[in-house]
Protein backbone atom coordinates (compact mmCIF):
# COMPACT_ATOMS: atom_id res chain seq x y z
CA UNK A 1 0.00 0.00 0.00
CA UNK A 2 1.17 3.64 -0.85
CA UNK A 3 0.57 6.83 0.75
CA UNK A 4 0.82 9.39 -1.77
CA UNK A 5 0.88 13.39 -2.30
CA UNK A 6 -2.74 13.87 -4.39
CA UNK A 7 -1.35 17.34 -5.14
CA UNK A 8 2.05 19.09 -4.99
CA UNK A 9 1.72 22.48 -2.69
CA UNK A 10 2.03 25.51 -5.06
CA UNK A 11 2.82 29.10 -4.06
CA UNK A 12 0.05 31.57 -4.57
CA UNK A 13 -0.44 35.01 -4.97
CA UNK A 14 -3.36 37.44 -2.79
CA UNK A 15 -5.37 39.46 -5.50
CA UNK A 16 -6.65 42.35 -3.71
CA UNK A 17 -10.18 43.63 -4.74
CA UNK A 18 -10.11 47.19 -5.10
CA UNK A 19 -14.08 48.21 -4.79
CA UNK A 20 -14.22 46.14 -1.92
CA UNK A 21 -11.65 47.94 -0.10
CA UNK A 22 -13.01 51.03 -0.68
CA UNK A 23 -16.20 50.17 0.15
CA UNK A 24 -14.83 48.95 3.32
CA UNK A 25 -12.42 52.01 3.61
CA UNK A 26 -14.97 54.47 3.51
CA UNK A 27 -17.07 53.12 6.27
CA UNK A 28 -13.83 53.61 8.56
CA UNK A 29 -13.56 57.02 7.02
CA UNK A 30 -11.72 58.77 4.33
CA UNK A 31 -9.80 56.86 1.80
CA UNK A 32 -6.88 57.27 0.08
CA UNK A 33 -4.50 55.13 -1.59
CA UNK A 34 -0.61 55.27 -1.67
CA UNK A 35 1.17 57.13 -4.27
CA UNK A 36 3.58 55.32 -6.48
CA UNK A 37 6.47 56.79 -4.33
CA UNK A 38 5.35 55.91 -1.53
CA UNK A 39 4.39 52.20 -2.90
CA UNK A 40 8.09 52.06 -3.64
CA UNK A 41 9.36 53.00 -0.45
CA UNK A 42 7.20 50.49 1.28
CA UNK A 43 8.58 47.25 -1.20
CA UNK A 44 12.19 47.98 -1.07
CA UNK A 45 12.21 49.11 2.46
CA UNK A 46 15.43 46.92 4.06
CA UNK A 47 13.54 45.18 6.51
CA UNK A 48 10.87 44.05 3.54
CA UNK A 49 13.74 42.97 1.60
CA UNK A 50 15.37 41.21 3.92
CA UNK A 51 12.51 39.19 5.02
CA UNK A 52 11.78 38.55 1.21
CA UNK A 53 14.99 37.19 0.87
CA UNK A 54 14.38 34.49 3.81
CA UNK A 55 11.22 33.89 2.47
CA UNK A 56 13.36 32.41 -0.94
CA UNK A 57 12.60 29.04 -1.46
CA UNK A 58 15.97 26.98 -2.22
CA UNK A 59 16.25 24.38 -5.68
CA UNK A 60 15.07 21.70 -4.67
CA UNK A 61 12.54 22.82 -2.30
CA UNK A 62 9.13 20.51 -2.61
CA UNK A 63 11.69 17.66 -3.29
CA UNK A 64 11.59 14.56 -1.30
CA UNK A 65 15.08 12.81 -1.26
CA UNK A 66 15.61 9.18 0.28
CA UNK A 67 19.30 8.70 0.97
CA UNK A 68 20.40 4.71 1.97
CA UNK A 69 23.15 4.41 3.87
CA UNK A 70 22.24 7.97 4.89
CA UNK A 71 24.47 7.27 8.76
CA UNK A 72 27.91 7.21 7.11
CA UNK A 73 30.52 9.26 5.90
CA UNK A 74 28.97 9.81 2.01
CA UNK A 75 25.30 9.61 3.19
CA UNK A 76 25.63 11.77 6.16
CA UNK A 77 27.49 14.28 4.15
CA UNK A 78 24.83 14.03 0.76
CA UNK A 79 21.77 14.24 3.32
CA UNK A 80 23.37 17.64 4.38
CA UNK A 81 23.78 19.09 1.28
CA UNK A 82 20.01 18.26 0.07
CA UNK A 83 18.71 19.38 2.78
CA UNK A 84 20.80 22.65 2.35
CA UNK A 85 19.10 23.18 -1.04
CA UNK A 86 15.77 22.93 0.68
CA UNK A 87 14.51 19.31 0.15
CA UNK A 88 13.09 17.29 2.55
CA UNK A 89 15.39 14.38 3.74
CA UNK A 90 14.78 10.87 4.81
CA UNK A 91 17.78 9.10 5.80
CA UNK A 92 17.99 5.17 5.95
CA UNK A 93 20.35 3.13 7.26
CA UNK A 94 20.95 -0.31 8.84
CA UNK A 95 21.86 1.17 11.93
CA UNK A 96 18.29 2.95 12.93
CA UNK A 97 19.71 4.96 16.23
CA UNK A 98 22.35 6.65 13.49
CA UNK A 99 20.20 7.42 10.99
CA UNK A 100 17.94 9.35 13.60
CA UNK A 101 20.75 11.18 14.87
CA UNK A 102 21.59 12.75 11.32
CA UNK A 103 18.26 13.26 10.55
CA UNK A 104 17.86 15.41 14.10
CA UNK A 105 20.44 17.35 12.59
CA UNK A 106 18.90 18.33 9.07
CA UNK A 107 15.40 17.83 10.61
CA UNK A 108 14.73 15.10 8.93
CA UNK A 109 13.26 11.72 9.21
CA UNK A 110 15.90 8.84 10.05
CA UNK A 111 14.26 5.31 9.56
CA UNK A 112 16.32 2.05 10.08
CA UNK A 113 16.13 -0.26 6.87
CA UNK A 114 18.21 -3.15 5.46
CA UNK A 115 18.65 -2.62 1.56
CA UNK A 116 18.85 -6.34 0.93
CA UNK A 117 15.65 -7.08 2.61
CA UNK A 118 12.61 -6.38 -0.09
CA UNK A 119 9.71 -6.80 2.98
CA UNK A 120 11.83 -4.03 4.88
CA UNK A 121 12.61 -1.55 1.97
CA UNK A 122 8.73 -1.85 1.04
CA UNK A 123 7.61 -1.28 4.22
CA UNK A 124 10.44 1.76 4.59
CA UNK A 125 9.54 3.49 1.50
CA UNK A 126 5.35 3.20 2.54
CA UNK A 127 6.46 5.17 6.02
CA UNK A 128 8.14 7.80 4.07
CA UNK A 129 5.40 8.33 1.66
CA UNK A 130 2.96 8.26 5.28
CA UNK A 131 5.40 11.22 6.22
CA UNK A 132 6.11 13.01 3.29
CA UNK A 133 3.59 12.41 0.55
CA UNK A 134 5.81 10.85 -1.59
CA UNK A 135 9.81 10.10 -3.00
CA UNK A 136 11.51 12.65 -5.59
CA UNK A 137 14.78 11.46 -5.88
CA UNK A 138 16.37 8.70 -3.97
CA UNK A 139 20.41 8.23 -3.56
CA UNK A 140 21.24 4.59 -3.58
CA UNK A 141 24.22 4.69 -1.44
CA UNK A 142 24.52 1.90 1.02
CA UNK A 143 27.13 -0.97 0.38
CA UNK A 144 30.05 -2.20 1.86
CA UNK A 145 33.88 -3.80 0.69
CA UNK A 146 34.21 -7.60 0.58
CA UNK A 147 37.78 -8.44 -0.76
CA UNK A 148 39.75 -11.53 -1.78
CA UNK A 149 41.73 -13.13 -5.07
CA UNK A 150 38.36 -13.42 -7.73
CA UNK A 151 39.58 -17.42 -8.18
CA UNK A 152 40.07 -18.11 -4.91
CA UNK A 153 37.73 -16.32 -2.86
CA UNK A 154 34.47 -18.37 -1.40
CA UNK A 155 31.24 -18.39 -2.87
CA UNK A 156 29.44 -16.92 0.37
CA UNK A 157 31.38 -13.78 0.07
CA UNK A 158 30.94 -13.29 -3.26
CA UNK A 159 27.16 -13.64 -2.94
CA UNK A 160 26.90 -11.30 0.10
CA UNK A 161 28.50 -9.33 -1.62
CA UNK A 162 26.06 -9.22 -4.77
CA UNK A 163 22.86 -9.10 -1.97
CA UNK A 164 24.24 -5.52 -0.61
CA UNK A 165 26.10 -3.95 -3.55
CA UNK A 166 24.32 -4.67 -6.67
CA UNK A 167 20.59 -6.23 -5.20
CA UNK A 168 20.27 -3.88 -2.89
CA UNK A 169 20.26 -1.09 -5.35
CA UNK A 170 17.79 -2.69 -7.11
CA UNK A 171 15.15 -3.42 -4.57
CA UNK A 172 15.24 0.28 -3.78
CA UNK A 173 15.66 1.43 -7.22
CA UNK A 174 11.82 -0.67 -7.47
CA UNK A 175 9.91 0.16 -4.46
CA UNK A 176 11.37 4.38 -5.86
CA UNK A 177 9.89 3.86 -9.36
CA UNK A 178 6.85 2.31 -8.03
CA UNK A 179 6.53 5.77 -6.44
CA UNK A 180 7.19 8.04 -8.84
CA UNK A 181 5.28 6.08 -11.28
CA UNK A 182 2.21 6.74 -9.36
CA UNK A 183 2.82 10.52 -8.69
CA UNK A 184 3.47 10.70 -12.35
CA UNK A 185 6.10 13.65 -11.68
CA UNK A 186 9.03 11.79 -12.79
CA UNK A 187 12.27 11.67 -10.31
CA UNK A 188 15.50 10.96 -10.37
CA UNK A 189 17.79 7.88 -9.24
CA UNK A 190 21.08 7.98 -8.12
CA UNK A 191 23.45 4.90 -7.79
CA UNK A 192 26.53 4.83 -5.94
CA UNK A 193 28.58 2.74 -7.96
CA UNK A 194 32.52 2.69 -7.75
CA UNK A 195 35.45 3.48 -10.03
CA UNK A 196 35.88 -0.13 -9.27
CA UNK A 197 33.32 -0.62 -11.92
CA UNK A 198 35.47 0.22 -14.26
CA UNK A 199 39.04 0.28 -13.05
CA UNK A 200 39.43 -2.49 -11.27
CA UNK A 201 42.02 -3.23 -8.05
CA UNK A 202 44.10 -6.36 -7.37
CA UNK A 203 42.10 -8.84 -4.81
CA UNK A 204 38.95 -6.54 -4.80
CA UNK A 205 37.17 -8.21 -7.47
CA UNK A 206 34.35 -8.93 -4.67
CA UNK A 207 33.08 -5.81 -4.47
CA UNK A 208 34.39 -4.55 -8.05
CA UNK A 209 31.83 -7.08 -10.11
CA UNK A 210 28.67 -6.26 -8.39
CA UNK A 211 29.76 -2.92 -8.52
CA UNK A 212 30.23 -3.43 -12.58
CA UNK A 213 26.28 -4.91 -12.37
CA UNK A 214 25.17 -1.37 -10.67
CA UNK A 215 26.78 0.94 -13.10
CA UNK A 216 25.34 -1.35 -16.06
CA UNK A 217 21.66 -1.11 -13.78
CA UNK A 218 21.77 2.18 -14.03
CA UNK A 219 21.95 2.76 -17.83
CA UNK A 220 19.22 -0.04 -17.50
CA UNK A 221 16.96 2.55 -15.68
CA UNK A 222 17.24 5.34 -17.38
CA UNK A 223 16.70 3.31 -20.94
CA UNK A 224 12.99 1.91 -19.49
CA UNK A 225 12.02 4.93 -17.55
CA UNK A 226 13.21 8.12 -19.28
CA UNK A 227 9.76 8.31 -20.85
CA UNK A 228 8.09 8.30 -17.62
CA UNK A 229 10.34 11.52 -17.29
CA UNK A 230 12.71 9.16 -14.58
CA UNK A 231 16.31 10.05 -14.53
CA UNK A 232 18.89 7.91 -13.91
CA UNK A 233 22.96 8.34 -13.15
CA UNK A 234 25.66 7.30 -11.42
CA UNK A 235 29.03 8.48 -8.94
CA UNK A 236 32.02 6.87 -9.37
CA UNK A 237 33.91 7.93 -6.24
CA UNK A 238 36.97 6.67 -5.41
CA UNK A 239 39.48 6.28 -2.51
CA UNK A 240 37.44 8.16 -0.13
CA UNK A 241 38.45 8.01 3.59
CA UNK A 242 35.20 7.08 4.95
CA UNK A 243 33.71 3.61 7.31
CA UNK A 244 34.22 1.39 4.75
CA UNK A 245 38.20 1.48 5.22
CA UNK A 246 38.17 0.63 8.72
CA UNK A 247 39.84 -2.46 9.79
CA UNK A 248 43.05 -2.70 7.66
CA UNK A 249 41.12 -1.81 4.61
CA UNK A 250 42.67 1.25 3.83
CA UNK A 251 46.22 0.59 4.43
CA UNK A 252 46.00 -3.07 2.71
CA UNK A 253 44.43 -1.45 -0.59
CA UNK A 254 46.89 0.92 -0.53
CA UNK A 255 49.78 -2.10 -0.21
CA UNK A 256 47.54 -3.68 -3.33
CA UNK A 257 48.90 0.14 -5.78
CA UNK A 258 52.64 0.03 -3.98
CA UNK A 259 51.49 3.39 -2.42
CA UNK A 260 51.74 4.82 1.46
CA UNK A 261 48.30 5.84 2.71
CA UNK A 262 48.83 9.22 2.50
CA UNK A 263 50.27 8.84 -1.43
CA UNK A 264 47.11 6.52 -1.65
CA UNK A 265 44.71 8.91 -0.21
CA UNK A 266 46.11 12.36 -1.42
CA UNK A 267 48.60 12.64 -4.30
CA UNK A 268 47.73 9.60 -6.67
CA UNK A 269 45.75 11.50 -8.59
CA UNK A 270 46.01 14.04 -11.79
CA UNK A 271 44.93 17.08 -9.57
CA UNK A 272 47.32 15.64 -6.69
CA UNK A 273 43.90 16.25 -4.04
CA UNK A 274 42.24 14.37 -1.84
CA UNK A 275 38.78 13.62 -2.55
CA UNK A 276 36.06 14.22 0.81
CA UNK A 277 32.78 13.40 1.41
CA UNK A 278 31.50 16.53 0.33
CA UNK A 279 32.83 16.42 -2.78
CA UNK A 280 30.92 12.91 -3.55
CA UNK A 281 27.81 14.61 -2.16
CA UNK A 282 28.22 17.83 -4.32
CA UNK A 283 28.58 15.26 -7.53
CA UNK A 284 24.85 13.70 -6.38
CA UNK A 285 23.58 17.43 -6.20
CA UNK A 286 24.76 18.33 -9.30
CA UNK A 287 23.45 14.77 -10.82
CA UNK A 288 19.72 15.75 -9.03
CA UNK A 289 19.76 19.86 -10.62
CA UNK A 290 20.88 18.66 -13.97
CA UNK A 291 17.37 18.08 -15.25
CA UNK A 292 18.19 17.07 -19.18
CA UNK A 293 21.07 14.38 -18.00
CA UNK A 294 20.55 11.02 -17.50
CA UNK A 295 22.22 7.23 -18.04
CA UNK A 296 25.20 9.36 -17.39
CA UNK A 297 28.10 8.31 -15.33
CA UNK A 298 29.97 11.16 -13.18
CA UNK A 299 33.59 10.28 -12.43
CA UNK A 300 34.54 12.08 -8.97
CA UNK A 301 38.19 10.69 -8.21
CA UNK A 302 40.76 13.93 -8.27
CA UNK A 303 41.57 12.39 -12.10
CA UNK A 304 42.26 8.45 -13.08
CA UNK A 305 42.47 8.22 -17.22
CA UNK A 306 42.47 4.40 -16.29
CA UNK A 307 38.25 4.89 -14.86
CA UNK A 308 37.58 7.84 -16.83
CA UNK A 309 34.16 7.56 -18.90
CA UNK A 310 32.63 10.16 -21.69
Amino acid sequence: MFFLRSIRVQRTSVISKPCLTAVTSSALGEYQPLDEADTFDVEYWSLEQAKLKKMVEGPLARQVAVITGGAGGIGAATASAFAGLGAEVAILDLDGHKAREVADGIEGLGLECDVTDRDDVQATFNAICEAYGGADIVVSNAGAAWRGKIGEVDEGTLRRSFELNFFGHQTVAQAAVRVMLAQETGGVLLFNASKQAVNPGPDFGPYGLPKAATLFLAKQYALEYGSAGIRSNAINADRVNTGMFADGLLEERAKARGLSTDAYLRSDNLLGREVLAKDVAQAFVALALARKTTAATLTVDGGNIEASLR
